[in-house]
């Protein structure tokens, strides 16, 4: 059985959660794995080695990016794993580092989840964008040097092709996803009504769903708009409750089968981004049955079809969108028309955790192998 560490920023909680418990579980039937990462709370489950969060929220990502490439090279010299799968080419960046520290032969597996441009441009403070080329030259830099790739749509595959590299794989990463899936769809609701659920980020673009429900509004009588966010920009979404109270509604959180009870409620989702790797909450809403109104933007196009099972919108135009959601509204027979599309068209991309881990050990052997028989 051969040896992975897992390497990434995401924060870990003990007991995990029901996604990382079946996903590390399906993992461990083919793999001996370790993961290093950060610590939501108190302890670490077995085989995870994590960092602890800092009270200063500024301070923590960065010093957990410098720490990584040592904590890296501490694994590799205890562990001695065949290959390290990196989550971002920042922790891929961090990867190589410590695989030079500790005189390592690990190959290096580099994940791309979304763009990462946007962790400088449209994620966090605006402050983040002073460094946002050299973050842009580390990530090429690791990117090229990794010994594998692996995407997770079309889009980001493609991210990786204009850097003149080809992703040694294309799937997407294991969820759970039972909330959203137990149950057949429920029919659309008598009154048209949306959702948007995701971080008050920029790239969100919470900004364009606000103003974009500010022109649709008065035009949608009794329509409502309901909300699940939190996060930087989330004042944006305070003052559109303000503005339209009688038909916004804003939620901080929502547990998994609470988002899907509130997608049965609606008639669609709207998702505005400027960027998506392969989004999650698309997956989600149309295996409840239910259109996503996007943006043509990032990954979104790969699991959204213009007029098939939801419709698309320039990136960033808050009157397209606007339109778009007064035109669905008043067109019941499209709308079911797309509902009825929707579970059926993301069918291929609900697998199963052991599905997820079988292709993760094929990648692995495949690198691994491909390293040796050129060494």
């Amino acid at each position: 059985m051969r040896r992975v560490l897992f390497v990434g920023r995401t924060r870990y909680t003990n007991p995990l959660t029901q996604t990382h418990e079946r996903k590390f579980s399906a993992v461990g039937e083919l793999l001996d794995y370790r993961v290093l990462g950060s610590a939501a709370g108190e302890g670490a489950p077995e085989r995870f080695r994590l960092v602890p969060a800092l009270p200063s929220r500024a301070l923590d990502g960065p010093l957990f990016y410098v720490r990584l490439p040592f904590l890296v090279a501490r694994e590799l010299r205890s562990f001695r794993p065949d290959a390290v799968i990196a989550q971002s080419p920042f922790e891929g960046f961090a990867a190589l580092l410590g695989r030079r520290l500790a005189g390592s032969s690990s190959k290096v597996i580099l994940e791309i989840h979304g763009d990462w441009h946007t962790a400088t441009r449209l994620y966090g403070s605006p402050a983040r964008a002073m460094v946002a080329g050299i973050s842009d030259r580390i990530a090429a830099w690791a990117i090229r040097r990794a010994d594998a790739i692996r995407s997770v749509s079309q889009f980001t595959a493609g991210l990786v092709r204009r850097l003149g590299v080809e992703p040694a794989a294309i799937f997407h990463t294991y969820s759970e996803l039972d909330a959203f899936t137990a149950d057949e769809p429920a029919p659309l609701p008598p009154t048209p009504r949306f959702a948007f659920v995701g971080v008050s980020e920029r790239y969100k673009n919470v900004d364009g769903l606000a103003a974009a429900w500010r022109r649709a509004a008065p035009r949608l009588p009794g329509v409502k708009l309901e909300v699940v966010s939190t996060g930087r920009r989330v004042e944006v979404l305070r003052q559109l409750v303000r503005d339209l109270p009688a038909q916004t509604v804003w939620h901080e959180r929502l547990e998994p089968g609470e988002v899907a009870a509130m997608l049965d409620r609606s008639w669609a989702l709207v998702l505005p981004s400027f960027s998506e790797g392969l989004p999650r909450v698309a997956i989600e809403a149309l295996a409840r049955g239910r259109p996503v109104i996007g943006s043509r933007a990032g990954g979104i196009p790969d699991v959204v079809e213009d007029g098939v099972n939801g419709l698309l919108v320039p990136p960033g135009d808050a009157g397209a969108l606007a339109e778009a959601l007064v035109r669905f509204a008043d067109d019941r027979v499209t709308a079911e028309r797309l509902a009825r599309a929707s579970r059926p068209s993301v069918q291929e991309l609900l697998i199963p955790p052991d599905v997820y881990a079988r292709r993760v050990a094929e990648l692995v052997g495949r690198t691994v192998d491909r390293q040796a028989a050129v060494v």
